[in-house]
């Protein structure tokens, strides 16, 4: 599609333009399935908006994503980049988190959606595997080209009077485009529900067997002549999609002769219909699909042994023989035209998740075991079917994946295993493997959580959907009680009570931890039950309590909390064991962090000057904002220097992190001083400075600027060794950045040549000396992030110049708010503001 036909597009179809721009990339790039992540309303969160030849309930995982996250699209959306992953194998070395969650043989690409310097979300493909990324770099150019035209789309859409272009529902599911009917066997309609009028294509009639005018002179007639004994059905999406939402999944009904059809629907309006539009009155078009040949195919499937049924890609069910009716316990007619979770709750599981899973990403057959609930009768209906255990065979296709299924105990029977495949096959005594992907997932998450808020998140993010849990608390040990340490999900106030109980209580989050077993509850009648009069913050939902042990010491505990009553299998409980082990090692490394953290930071506090040399004619003020990602200290400093009758005004920032660096700055701070304080030239002080930083070998680099002001004339004469460029607001206002010329950083190169320049300083300007911490963001050139700080330097107003004030105070506070604010700043930050006063006999 190109940018023009985008450009004539009406306001307001967000959801048609991701699902076209998806469906068509899905085309572009070879793939079976796709979608499109979109920017919520919450910062830093992406949702996925679109998603095209899947099933959304099995990937409800990956609904919500934060931009942080060391996964693809998150990288995409964050650096801007293109990511493509051509098989598994370069998806586990770059992405292992992201792998471990979907271990299975596909490969992916992901192109960022952007207009100028916004970006909006990100195009995703997952096609299958090959061995060389070169040959899908022409599929990433079409990819490419398709989100630069959505970008534009999209851009447009905001530009028209919309607000901010974001996403914060449940993804639209839809058909891959690769599984449209050959020419022939759909037919297309228009229905206007102002007017009650529908017309038809020409192969409409034909296909459904009626005249032209036995139906189209209103919509109850075309729902009728459709399905005869599901109009109600058909109605109903009808006037759904006529009252302007997102276009529902495909509806498959049943004509009079029993012949499976597809009716799709779809409005030109996605969103809000044009000024004037009566409510529920959007147009709607549609088609009918007669997906092919199938009755003879059927009539041969009814008489096989084995339970056999079809699904399509967003696995819903289109057949089903009679045996499979008989093993699984549900009548066809609760089966057809459904979501396989919604006729067989019993599926909803996590190994069966994985294997189906597999099944939509993979090209192999999947094969693995299932315990169907045992009181529904199939041993009456089967007298060979013993016990409740299923042998479940998913072969995959483009369009359609077909199910086997047969009571376990004729796997070994090999002669009658006509559908075994024995070169993928598995070992019917071989358990699932789908439960040790928590655990890997879990892990890989909690190598990159260095504090307890991190290593909470992570639980909450990772651990909770895998199980389907809702609530979470962890408590941590101290001085022999428990102590909240994170909570989610929970009524407020709920959990103060037990704040602080001690190790001889009689409650379940302590007795885990002083047994050192879990305790599991299917209900919460069952908690109440085992525990007489404990307060209970739900009518139902199960409970699972699990001790926080490492290396054999008591940490604390974690509870985990679930909205409905359910039962915990044997491998659940020993996931949620192993990872209640992971848990508590990462929760000590964090207690660990946090107190060699507090240590850090006192050092490079005391590296940093107490107090900054002061003048009649200037005030000065600095900032020290420490990173918070990671364990060590940077090597960031500041300060003011009395040189001779002016004062030098100093930043730098030694590469690195860690004592090292801190040692570093230290050493560096003192060369600076020392200089300054004999008052050498600009230029002298950074010579003498690299040599010294050479001489010292500690393997390390530095950035520095260095501007020598003289208070009364408000001359300044600066160097720079390789330090982003000062600031300087002028008293009217108008703010620019200093672009001195400058030498090499300190510390590489000893005859490094760092020249002079020199400035006017007029009374009431502010001088604004920064380190690259404050303006630099992944993914984000520098020069934007220089730029927003001149932006933001010259909104703030000019500083106050009354004796006994500090003037610069406010204009630092705000100029670092947002910084200080971040939970997460991977870089330490410095910051250093100087203005003239006027001379006394010269202010009013």
């Amino acid at each position: 599609m190109t940018r023009a036909e985008y450009a004539h597009r009406t306001p307001g179809q967000l959801a048609a333009l991701l699902i076209d721009a998806s469906t068509e990339a899905i085309g572009a790039a070879g793939g079976h399935s796709g979608g499109v992540y979109l920017r919520s309303g919450t910062p830093g969160l992406l949702r996925l908006a679109v998603l095209a030849g899947l099933p959304g309930p099995l990937f409800r995982p990956w609904w919500r994503l934060h931009v942080d996250r060391p996964f693809p699209v998150a990288d995409a959306f964050r650096l801007g980049v293109q990511v493509v992953l051509p098989n598994a194998a370069e998806t586990m070395r770059r992405y292992p988190q992201f792998a471990a969650g979907l271990p299975f043989q596909f490969g992916s690409m992901y192109v960022p959606i952007g207009c100028g310097s916004t970006t909006f979300g990100v195009l995703t493909v997952l096609r299958p595997s090959t061995a060389d990324a070169t040959e899908l770099l022409h599929h990433r150019d079409r990819m490419v080209r398709l989100a630069e035209d959505l970008g534009w789309a999209l851009r447009r859409l905001e530009d028209g009077g919309r607000s901010s272009v974001a996403w914060d529902g449940e993804p639209v599911c839809v058909r891959p485009p690769g599984a449209r009917p050959p020419a022939g066997r759909a037919g297309g309609f228009a229905w206007d529900p102002v007017t009650d009028v529908v017309t038809v294509d020409e192969r409409l009639p034909a296909l459904l067997g009626v005249p032209i005018d036995a139906f189209a002179t209103s919509v109850e007639a075309l729902a009728e002549a459709v399905a005869p004994a599901e109009t109600p059905r058909v109605l109903a999406a009808l006037r759904e999609t006529a009252a302007g939402r997102p276009p529902p999944l495909p509806l498959y009904v049943r004509a009079e002769d029993g012949a499976l059809r597809l009716v799709e629907l779809w409005s030109p309006y996605a969103a809000p219909a044009p000024p004037g539009t009566p409510s529920g009155a959007h147009p709607v078009r549609g088609f009918i699909v007669d997906p092919g040949p199938g009755a003879a195919a059927d009539a041969a499937a009814d008489l096989l042994p084995d339970g056999v049924l079809c699904l399509d890609r967003l696995g819903l069910v289109l057949y089903a023989n009679p045996r499979a009716e008989q093993l699984l316990g549900c009548s066809r007619r609760k089966l057809l035209s459904r979501p396989l979770w919604e006729g067989m709750p019993w599926l909803n599981q996590p190994a069966v998740e994985d294997h189906l899973r597999s099944a939509l990403l993979s090209p192999d057959p999947v094969r693995f075991h299932v315990a169907r609930p045992a009181t529904d009768g199939a041993q009456d209906e089967d007298p060979s079917y013993e016990g409740a255990w299923l042998d479940v065979c998913v072969y995959p296709g483009p369009d359609v994946l077909t199910c086997t299924f047969r009571p376990a105990n004729r796997v070994a029977d090999a002669a009658a295993d006509l559908t075994r495949d024995p070169a993928t096959a598995a070992s019917p005594g071989i358990p699932s493997m789908a439960p040790l992907y928590r655990p890997i997932v879990l892990a890989i998450a909690l190598t990159e959580a260095v504090t307890a808020r991190q290593v909470a998140a992570v639980v909450m993010r990772e651990l909770l959907p895998a199980f389907g849990g809702r609530r979470l608390a962890i408590y941590l040990l101290q001085d022999r009680h428990l102590y909240l340490a994170w909570e989610s999900g929970f009524p407020k106030g709920f959990l103060s009570p037990f704040e602080g109980v001690g190790l001889d209580a009689h409650l379940p989050g302590v007795e885990t931890l002083t047994s050192g077993r879990p305790i599991f509850f299917d209900s919460m009648e069952q908690l109440a039950a085992a525990y007489p009069g404990i307060p209970l913050d739900a009518d139902e939902g199960a409970r699972a309590f699990l001790p926080l042990i490492a290396s054999g010491r008591p940490v604390g505990s974690c509870i985990l909390g679930f909205d409905r009553s359910r039962s915990f299998s044997t491998e659940e409980r020993t996931a949620l064991t192993a990872l209640a082990g992971l848990i508590a090692h990462a929760m000590e490394k964090a207690k660990r962090y946090e107190s060699e953290a507090a240590l850090a930071r006192g050092l490079q506090q005391a590296l940093l000057p107490r107090r900054l040399s002061a003048h009649p004619q200037v005030d000065t003020t600095g900032r020290y904002l420490p990173g918070t990602q990671g364990m060590e200290v940077g090597g960031d400093w500041y300060d003011v220097v009395e040189a001779g009758d002016g004062l030098a005004l100093v930043i730098g920032d030694v590469q690195g992190h860690g004592v090292q660096a801190a040692a570093t700055m230290g050493q560096l701070r003192s060369a600076v001083r020392a200089f300054a304080l004999g008052d050498r030239p600009p230029d002298e002080v950074m010579s003498g400075t690299n040599h010294l930083l050479i001489d010292l070998d500690p393997g390390q680099f530095a950035s520095c600027c260095y501007i020598r002001l003289d208070p009364a004339s408000g001359l300044a004469r600066a160097a720079r060794a390789g330090h982003p460029p000062p600031l300087l607001r002028h008293p009217d206002g108008h703010t620019e950045v200093l672009d001195l010329p400058g030498g090499v950083v300190l510390g590489v190169d000893p005859h490094a040549h760092y020249p002079v320049a020199e400035l006017h300083i007029e009374p009431g300007a502010v001088l604004a000396l920064y380190t690259d911490g404050l303006v630099e963001r992944p993914g984000v050139d520098i020069d934007e992030g220089i730029t927003a700080l001149r932006v933001a330097l010259a909104k703030v107003g000019a500083p106050a110049t009354r004796p006994g004030r500090r003037p610069l105070a406010g204009v630092a506070d705000r100029l670092t708010a947002t910084a200080r604010h971040s939970a997460d700043r991977p870089d330490d930050i410095a910051l250093l503001l100087a203005t003239r006063r006027a001379a006394q006999g010269n202010q009013q």
